[in-house]
């Protein structure tokens, strides 16, 4: 059985999750209307993991016999100035999920709830991987500057990540 300090950080981590795959989907709208199908397609996988992110901690708080809670999702944004901004916006985004994660880890620890310490390994990995590829993008395009050709090159090519 969770404890209520970690069944009440989970629960909230849900409605983070999801946020961040409606930001995701925001993003991938923009760069729809900017036609850059690369990024879009980029955004849209992004999407679909940070929802597939959601249902794991739905999941797990279910196997450990705790009940759910979904909270409203807030707003988030919808507008960006360019795919430069998006990706900064992304790296920002990741690095706030990354502190929520690693806060739910150390209300595990602080709970001496072992399964959940194991259960967020995954998450923190993730997270790694998360601010890693999007820093990546980010240094990227800020090298290419305004240029439009190379600009449609990186879009050519973050159009071929799969799913992970």
């Amino acid at each position: 059985m969770l404890s209520k300090p970690v069944l009440d950080i989970m629960n909230e981590q849900i409605t983070h999750e999801m946020a961040s795959a409606y930001l995701y989907l925001s993003m991938s709208a923009y760069f729809e209307s900017e036609n850059l199908p690369g990024f879009a397609h980029w955004m849209r996988v992004q999407f679909h993991e940070e929802q597939e992110h959601a249902m794991k901690f739905f999941d797990y708080i279910h196997d450990r016999g705790g009940k759910v809670s979904l909270q409203p999702i807030p707003q988030v944004e919808v507008e960006f100035s360019s795919p430069l901004d998006a990706f900064r916006k992304t790296l920002a985004h990741e690095e706030h999920v990354t502190a929520l994660i690693t806060n739910i880890y150390k209300v595990a620890v602080a709970e001496d709830d072992v399964a959940s310490q194991i259960f967020m390994h995954w998450f923190i990995d993730e997270q790694v991987e998360e601010e890693k590829n999007a820093a990546t993008i980010v240094d990227l395009l800020a090298k290419i500057g305004n240029s439009f050709g190379a600009l449609h090159q990186v879009d050519h090519q973050v159009g071929k990540r799969g799913a992970d």
